[in-house]
Formats: C-alpha cells, structure tokens, sequence
C-alpha cells in the first residue's frame, strides 16, 4: 500500500470516528470527504461501511465493565437480560427494514437534495427536542439505561430506521428520538452508543460478506488503518460527547447541520461534490 492510499485511509478513518456519534451523520460527511481525496468507488462504500467496526470497537472499550457484567449475569441476573433483550429489540426495526429497503433507499435518497433536505429537518427535529426538553415541568421519565421497558426500546429502534435516510444520523435519531420518547440526554446518549455495537457489527459483516468478491487479502492494510484511525476518534468523541451533555444541549450540532445542508446543495448545484458517487 503506498503512503497517499495510507494518507486516505487514515483522514477517511478520523472522519468517521469523530462523526459516528455525533447527531451530524458519519455517511454525509464521509461522502464529501471521499470526494475531496477522490477517494472512491465501490470498493471504499465497503470500506466506509467496514471501519464502522473501529468505532464500534471504541464503544465496547469504553464501556468494557459494563459489557462484561451483562455478558456474566446474563444467565442469571434479570437486569442483565433485561438490558440486552431492549438492545435485540431496538436493532431489529432498522435491520428489517434496511434488508428490505436497502437498495430502493440507496437508488431514490442517495441524492444532493434528500440527503440535505434530512441535514436540515433532522436540524429542526433536534431544535425541537431541545426546546420542549428545557419546557419540561419535571425531570425526564427515564433517568438511566436500565430503566428503560421493551416498549421504550422498540421506541428508540424505530427512531433509529429513520437513519436509513442518508443524512439523518444514527446517532441523532436515536439520541433526539430517545429524548423525545422520555429519556434523559444521558441515557439516550449512552443507549445510542450500546445500540451502535449489533447495529454497526452486522452492516460491516453484511457489507463486506455481501462484497466480498471486490476484496483481496491485499486490502487488509487499508481496512486496518482505517478502522485503528476509526477507533482511535472514536473513543476521544465518545468521551468528549459524555463530558460534553453533562452541561450541554445538542442545539450548536443543529445549527451545524443546517450549514452542512446548505453545502451539499451548493456543491451539488456548481457540481464540486459527486453526491452520487
């Protein structure tokens, strides 16, 4: 691999290590970054899709003694099953729905227009949140992941398939969705973060299984700088985002998005971005 592929590999993994848990969608921002480094084809979709595992990866160290007090109770302890049946609960809408729909969604909204279009409502979406969440006369119904019921989780799971949109944000759906449906900024959070782990495992397996025909052993340099770059942003957001929501709101990511919006509509229209590719 020659050091301007290592160069690429690299930037694309910051990229989406620093935006897969942030409300402002990795997929938009790892789209215009490919095409400022002409960095693609259908060869790197599969490699944007796989180093989503480094940041997956970043979740579970972060998070590594809560996962392995589940995986040790989950024989006996009813809170540990309870939690990991509310995870199997909130995957399922977004992966049926994405094995259905997968290839419509990537033939009709993979275009400058919807995908800024779901920057800017996504936008409006958390402003909303935000202001009604501040209006709130008493302290959000869910307090901690643990408190959360089946019915709360197939709530935020559902919230999450809006993600299949380009330019939603996985994060932000779950995160503004899980505020809406009664849970603290915290707790959606840290539950966006559990639920990255099946939901970004089985898109990169899915992907890369499903493409596997493209790959080589010769690749494997690329896919590990990617995803060690991934991994490494990602555990430094994460833990920014954590500090960050103990006094913060997401209104400044918003603000953000609706920029970012009018950037995919402005490249598109002077067709400085191939939004398409």
């Amino acid at each position: 691999m020659d050091i301007l592929l290592a160069v690429k590999a690299i930037i694309m993994g910051l990229v989406e290590g620093f935006t897969e848990f942030l409300p402002i969608s990795s997929t938009g921002h790892l789209i215009l970054a490919g095409s400022l480094l002409n960095f693609t084809g259908e060869k790197v979709k599969v490699f944007e899709i796989a180093i989503q595992a480094g940041a997956m990866l970043a979740v579970i160290w972060e998070y590594r003694a809560r996962i392995a007090r589940v995986l040790s109770g989950l024989s006996s302890e009813r809170r540990q099953q309870k939690f990991v049946i509310n995870l199997i609960v909130a995957f399922l809408p977004a992966a049926l729905l994405g094995l259905v729909f997968a290839s419509a969604i990537k033939a009709e909204l993979f275009k400058p227009v919807p995908v800024a279009m779901a920057f800017i409502v996504g936008a409006f979406v958390i402003l909303y949140a935000e202001r009604r969440h501040k209006h709130l006369p008493k302290a959000a119904r869910i307090e901690t992941v643990d408190d959360m019921t089946v019915l709360d989780a197939l709530k935020v799971g559902c919230a999450q398939a809006f993600a299949l949109i380009p330019g939603t944000s996985r994060s932000g759906a779950t995160i503004i969705g899980g505020m809406l449906f009664g849970l603290s900024r915290k707790a959606a959070t840290e539950f966006s973060f559990f639920l990255a782990i099946p939901t970004l495992l089985s898109a990169t397996v899915y992907s890369v299984y499903k493409e596997r025909a493209l790959l080589s052993m010769s690749d494997l340099p690329m896919f590990g700088i990617g995803g060690l770059a991934a991994f490494v942003s990602a555990f430094l957001c994460v833990r920014w985002l954590l500090r960050y929501i103990s006094t913060h709101d997401f209104t400044i990511f918003a603000w953000y998005r609706i920029v970012f919006g009018v950037i995919v509509l402005v490249t598109a229209h002077y067709g400085l971005v191939d939004w398409a590719e």
